[in-house]
């Protein structure tokens, strides 16, 4: 596939225990093509976070071959990675992990500031805008809600313009409207901005919403559904 923007070839992710070695991630080949939207569900335990934490180059695959926007992360040490991220790859936790000393645009700028961006400030009011969020730019996490916290988890996910966006579970710690909201907002900013989208969710309803779906249990991806087939 010549627009792929993620690509993982007989990936695995093994790791030790008393009882012998656990292979959490089992020969996963996977394709994602660039501005794709695709929904990763799965039983707890299926190997979906680590399999994200792997594409985003948080863990390391115990073999395996994972490319992600023409990198291929074999060639990579530690400082290349995380140089590679804050540029190229977003991700929303279910647990916002938000500074709480914090306001929200310095929070959304603090990216940027680490890669010596001189107009971080400028770009984090932008984007906080974009999630709707311009009223609350001096305010620090505690004072705001649940879904208030994750649009300026979203937002710092974004305000670099990464091509590949990663979200896990961002919508379980909210209500179900509030994250049906979440979700709007984050295919609307991936349409408009064609950012490619990996979304881990136990809500089949959240990721029928996305363009594919895959399944995945026992650390393998048991099925692709196509919506537009």
């Amino acid at each position: 596939m010549t627009d792929a923007m993620i690509v993982t070839r007989n990936l695995f992710v093994t790791l030790p225990s008393q009882a012998g070695a656990v292979n959490i991630i089992r020969g996963i080949d996977l394709s994602i093509s660039s501005g794709e939207t695709v929904g990763l569900i799965g039983p707890s335990g299926s190997g979906k976070s680590t399999l994200l934490m792997v594409l985003a180059g948080l863990e390391p695959a115990s073999r395996g071959e994972v490319v992600v926007s023409g990198h291929d992360y074999a060639n990579m040490d530690e400082d290349a990675l995380s140089r590679f991220r804050r540029s190229h790859v977003g991700i929303v936790f279910q647990s916002f992990h938000l500074v709480p000393t914090m306001t929200a645009v310095e929070n959304v700028a603090l990216p940027l500031e680490l890669a010596g961006d001189a107009a971080a400030f400028e770009k984090a009011e932008a984007m906080l805008a974009e999630v709707g969020l311009s009223h609350r730019l001096t305010h620090y996490p505690a004072q705001m809600s649940g879904g208030e916290q994750q649009r300026t988890a979203l937002a710092r996910a974004l305000v670099a313009n990464p091509p590949v966006l990663f979200a896990d579970e961002p919508t379980g710690n909210l209500d179900q409207n509030t994250g049906r909201q979440i979700m709007d907002l984050i295919l609307r900013l991936a349409a408009e901005r064609g950012t490619t989208v990996l979304l881990i969710t136990h809500d089949r309803a959240l990721a029928d919403r996305c363009a594919r779906v895959e399944t995945m249990q026992d650390g393998q991806l048991l099925s692709a559904r196509d919506k537009a087939s």
